[in-house]
């Protein structure tokens, strides 16, 4: 019988836990964009330290998740439409590459890593958790992403990934008609990446974004139209 080399368990480290949970409790949508975060609050909350705390707070700076304003302290980062022109045109760019790479390689692993991403998102689809259909939603772009093996345009994605998490969480709650519209929207980039047809699968990402792009631009018009000027939460 052959030895199998077993790989300890990697353990994050105080920092990184608390990285975490600050990370996913924004992203829960548990603090609203705009709400004020208070290290003391917060701290005794998680139960660490505060300067634990502020490392935490600005890795999510670093990630474009949370925002430090002098004199006022740190807030929940709130998507403008400049952001969402951004984000879209830059993952437009991104993704069309990617997608053109994965269409053309002849590596099965690279298949099958999109395939199990997109069969995640079809069963979150079919369960109708809205959380669990964005969270399924973004993996399968990180998986189209990391299956070209391309160093560079895996680690120029991870410097606005979580942005793009914010961004799609965002836009599956309040521009996305339900698990089908979700379904629509993704069905021709796998289909375009398992037919092997480099340029079609490229007009598919980059279409996926800008038309998703401009709905939530056009949600956004209409809720800053709608909205009453008020001052920001406090949590």
């Amino acid at each position: 019988m052959s030895k199998m080399l077993i790989q300890p368990v990697a353990q994050q480290s105080l920092e990184g836990q608390t990285l975490h949970t600050l990370r996913e409790y924004i992203l829960s949508g548990a603090a609203a964009p705009g709400t004020r975060l208070t290290e003391v609050a917060l701290a005794e909350s998680i139960g660490v330290a505060r300067a634990t705390l502020r490392t935490g707070l600005t890795r999510l700076a670093d990630e474009g998740l949370v925002v430090k304003t002098p004199y006022s302290g740190w807030h929940v980062a709130e998507l403008t439409s400049d952001d969402v022109r951004e984000l879209w045109s830059l993952r437009g760019g991104l993704e069309s590459v990617a997608a053109r790479l994965v269409a053309e390689t002849n590596d099965p692993s690279a298949k099958q890593l999109v395939t199990d991403a997109y069969k995640e998102l079809v069963e979150a689809c079919e369960s109708g958790d809205v959380d669990r259909m964005s969270e399924s939603d973004f993996k399968f772009h990180v998986a189209v992403i990391e299956a070209t093996a391309h160093s560079r345009l895996k680690r120029h994605y991870s410097l606005v990934a979580q942005q793009v998490r914010l961004y799609i969480r965002t836009s599956n709650a309040s521009v996305a008609t339900g698990p089908q519209d979700i379904l629509d929207q993704h069905a021709p980039i796998y289909e375009s990446l398992m037919s092997g047809n480099p340029t079609e699968a490229a007009h598919q990402a980059w279409l996926h974004n800008a038309s998703e792009g401009q709905r939530l631009l056009d949600w956004m018009a209409t809720q800053d139209a709608q909205a009453p000027t008020d001052g920001r939460k406090v949590t």
